[in-house]
């Protein structure tokens, strides 16, 4: 089953041209299905990159998925085209009263600043909550995984002496949880961060699960034991440029930022080694699968 997307969205071409099935409103519509309700707030810089990464992973199931994009309103993006946001994107309270099957809140280049610093901050905690109360059940990602940790447990983040930076090897703790279902014992997530969430805290923490870590990146991923929170610290939904393009972005700036480790597959940087490719694919479709479509509600 496809996901539906309005038909002049970037994404729509990328994907078509990938036999990604991707549907338009007009043809959804005609169908006699009750579609999964998404909601991606997209708090990367890269807009159009990242909606078109996860619009990606959420097609890789056989449930139609109907899409809302949301944007902050106290912090206008820089890097993308104010008519795009305003074709595709709406804000938190133009959809605060409905309710939604699954939620996705992506990472944010602020994450060395304290949390009550960000420009948005409060109008994030309206969404964090939001998604407590009428969301079935929500992947936060990253910095979004530290903001959700703090503000529904107050545990907090430290700095790294040096960014984590690369394709980090990770294992499972929980045997035969669903959201892991399909993956090797070892499997590979990108990391690319300034700070970690106090892991000693989420350990202790009785409401929280921890399902991955990895002996250099930590905790990779964790859950709410209700199940209607994960929390991805890692991109496992980056393409295979992702990285790289950070990394050359970096050195072009005169930054000292080095490669990224176990992700260029020479030393001239020119081949790319994705590790990570079924890891990001099999995450989202079990977690649409067991733990949005199984559960939520057939009325919202």
């Amino acid at each position: 089953m496809p996901i539906i997307i309005p038909e002049d969205i970037p994404a729509f071409k990328i994907l078509a041209d990938e036999n990604v099935f991707v549907m338009p409103y007009e043809r959804a519509v005609a169908q006699d299905i009750r579609p999964i309700e998404i909601a991606i707030l997209n708090l990367m810089p890269t807009k159009i990159e990242t909606e078109t990464q996860l619009i990606r992973l959420l097609a890789n199931t056989p449930l139609q998925v109907n899409l809302t994009l949301i944007q902050t309103a106290t912090y206008k993006p820089q890097n993308v085209a104010e008519e795009h946001m305003e074709r595709f994107y709406t804000t938190f309270s133009q959809i605060k009263n409905k309710k939604f099957d699954g939620m996705i809140v992506t990472g944010a280049p602020v994450e060395t600043m304290e949390f009550e610093d960000v420009r948005y901050w409060d109008e994030l905690k309206e969404v964090l909550d939001f998604a407590r109360e009428k969301v079935t059940s929500t992947v936060f990602i990253c910095w979004g995984a530290q903001a959700a940790m703090y503000r529904y447990y107050g545990i907090g983040k430290s700095a790294f002496k040096k960014k984590l930076f690369g394709v980090f090897e990770n294992t499972a703790h929980t045997p035969y949880e669903p959201l892991l279902k399909g993956l090797n014992d070892s499997f590979f997530i990108p990391h690319s961060r300034y700070t970690a969430v106090d892991e000693k805290a989420v350990l202790a923490h009785k409401d929280i699960e921890v399902l991955a870590t990895g002996k250099e990146c930590g905790i990779s991923i964790a859950k709410s034991k209700d199940n209607s929170a994960f929390f991805f610290f890692g991109h496992s939904e980056y393409d295979r440029e992702t990285l790289g393009g950070e990394y050359f972005r970096d050195k072009k700036k005169g930054m000292k930022t080095a490669p990224p480790k176990n992700y260029f597959a020479d030393k001239k940087e020119k081949s790319i080694n994705m590790t990570w490719n079924s890891t990001g694919n099999l995450l989202f479709y079990n977690w649409l699968n067991h733990y949005v479509y199984q559960v939520t509600p057939f009325a919202l």
